[in-house]
C-alpha cells in the first residue's frame, strides 16, 4: 500500500463511491444547514460519486429532485417528522439514555432507504451530515464512516447560562445526555468534522480519547458575489437570518430592545431590514418600530444585504461559523458583530470586522460605520478580501476531499493488514 500513501502525500485523488445521508434536503439552499450540505455535495461530486439519501420537510418537486440529480447519480428522500415533546415516543425518551429528540424523530423509513441505497451502491464511505443522521449510518454494514458538523455549543450554553436551579437541573440533564450520546456516536465513526476550532475543542472535551476531528468551516461561493446587486441605501442596517431559529430571534430582540434606541439617538433616520422566514414567529414579543422591515423569506438575500450600509450580527447564543457574516463581507457590506457572532472566524477586529458585546459598545460601533464613509470603504475592501481568500468553498472542498481520501485509504490498509 506504499503507492497509495504516496498518492495522499502528493494530493492525488482516489475516486470513491460515497453514500451521503442528509438531514436537510439541499435544494434550494435557503438556510445555513442546506447551504453547507449543498456545497459539500457539490465539492465532493467534482471528484467522487455521491449518492444522496435525504430527509425533506415535504416530498421535493421533480424540479428540486432534478437539481440534485445533476450532482448525484441517485437521490432518495424521506419526509422528516418534527420533534413533538408531547408525543408518546418523546415522553418515552425521558427513560432513554438517548436525548428525547433522537428517540422521537427516529425514522424507520429513513433506515430502510439508507440500507437499500447501501446494498445498491456498495459505498466506499458513508457520510452522515449532522448528528441527526449518525444513528442511520452506524446501523449500516461496516464501511468507513464520516460524521459531519458536530455542534455541541447550543445545548452546552443552555445549561451553562441557566439562571435558576430548576432550569439548570433540566438543561444540565439534557446536556449530560447529549454529550454522552454524541461521544458514543463519535467513537463509531472513522472521522468527524466541525465548523470551527471552538467546536472542535467542545467535541474533544466530551470525547477526549477520540482524535480524528478536523475543522471543515462553512464557506461561500465567491463567484456568486460578483457583479451589482444595487447601491447601498444610507443609514440602512440588515440582519440576514430566519427568526424561526431561536438564536436569531434572541439576537434581533436584544438589538431592538437594548441597542437600536441608542443608534437612533445618534442617527434618527436609521432603518433595519430583517430577512428570513417568519412562520410561527411571535413578532408581538419584539419591540415595535416603524423603521424596522421584516421581509419574510427571500429567494435571493444578496440584494437586501448589498443595499445596506452595514450588516449587524448581535448573536448571544449558538455555535458554528456564521454564513451571514461571510456572505455580507463577500458582498462588501461591513459587519458589526458580537464576539459570539464572529466566533470561529479568522477575521481581524477593526480591520475586517467590528466586534462589540455590551449594548452601548455595539451601538457606538454601528454609529461609527454609519458616520464614516472612509471606514465603510476600508472594511468593505478588507472584509471581502479576507473572506474570498479563506472561506471559498473550492478550497474547503479540497481539504474535505483529502480527509475523505485519507479515511478510505487508511481503512483499506487495515483490511489488508488483517
Amino acid at each position: 500500500m506504499s503507492g497509495e500513501q504516496s498518492d495522499i502525500s502528493q494530493g492525488h485523488e482516489v475516486a470513491v463511491n460515497i453514500l451521503f445521508l442528509a438531514r436537510w434536503y439541499p435544494y434550494p439552499a435557503d438556510n445555513g444547514s442546506k447551504i453547507r450540505t449543498f456545497n459539500l455535495i457539490r465539492q465532493l461530486a467534482a471528484h467522487h460519486s455521491v449518492h444522496l439519501v435525504s430527509f425533506a420537510s415535504e416530498t421535493p418537486s421533480p424540479e428540486r429532485i432534478a437539481a440534485m440529480r445533476a450532482l448525484c447519480p441517485t437521490v432518495e428522500t424521506a419526509v422528516f417528522r418534527d420533534f413533538a415533546p408531547g408525543r408518546a415516543s418523546a415522553v418515552a425518551g425521558f427513560a432513554s439514555p438517548k436525548p428525547r429528540y433522537f428517540v422521537d424523530t427516529y425514522s424507520v423509513e429513513m433506515q430502510r432507504l439508507a440500507q437499500r441505497a447501501f446494498d445498491r451502491v456498495r459505498p466506499d464511505l458513508v457520510f452522515a451530515s449532522e448528528v441527526d443522521m449518525a444513528p442511520y449510518a452506524i446501523k449500516l454494514p461496516e464501511r468507513p464512516r464520516l460524521l459531519d458538523d458536530i455542534e455541541l455549543t447550543m445545548p452546552f450554553e443552555r445549561y451553562a447560562g441557566a439562571a435558576h436551579l430548576k432550569a439548570r437541573l433540566r438543561h444540565g440533564m439534557a446536556w449530560w445526555k447529549v454529550a454522552r450520546y454524541v461521544a458514543q456516536l463519535m467513537r463509531q465513526f472513522d472521522g468527524c468534522t466541525v465548523v470551527s476550532s471552538a467546536e472542535r475543542a467542545r467535541a474533544m472535551q466530551v470525547a477526549p480519547d477520540y482524535q480524528a476531528v478536523t475543522v471543515v468551516p462553512n464557506g461561500i461561493d465567491g463567484t456568486k458575489y460578483e457583479g451589482g446587486f444595487g447601491s447601498p441605501e444610507p443609514d440602512t442596517l440588515v440582519y440576514a437570518g430566519s427568526l424561526t431559529y431561536s438564536a436569531n430571534f434572541d439576537a434581533v430582540k436584544f438589538f431592538l430592545a437594548d441597542i437600536f434606541p441608542l443608534v437612533r439617538q445618534a442617527r434618527p433616520g436609521t432603518k433595519l431590514v430583517v430577512t428570513g422566514k417568519l412562520d410561527g414567529v411571535p413578532l408581538d414579543q419584539l419591540p415595535l418600530y416603524e423603521s424596522v422591515t421584516y421581509t419574510g423569506y427571500l429567494d435571493d438575500v444578496r440584494p437586501a444585504v448589498a443595499q445596506s450600509w452595514a450588516s449587524i450580527v448581535p448573536l448571544r447564543q449558538g455555535g458554528g461559523t456564521r454564513l451571514k457574516i461571510l456572505e455580507s463581507l463577500a458582498l462588501g457590506t461591513p459587519v458589526i458583530s458580537t464576539g459570539k457572532g464572529a466566533e470561529g472566524l479568522e477575521l481581524e477586529p477593526e480591520r475586517d470586522i467590528l466586534i462589540a458585546d455590551a449594548p452601548q459598545d455595539f451601538a457606538r460601533a454601528v454609529v461609527r460605520v454609519l458616520d464614516d464613509a472612509a471606514l465603510r470603504e476600508r472594511m468593505r475592501q478588507n472584509g471581502r478580501r479576507e473572506v474570498l481568500a479563506k472561506y471559498d468553498w473550492r478550497s474547503i472542498g479540497e481539504a474535505l476531499c483529502r480527509f475523505v481520501d485519507q479515511l478510505v485509504l487508511e481503512n483499506a490498509r487495515v483490511r489488508v493488514a488483517r
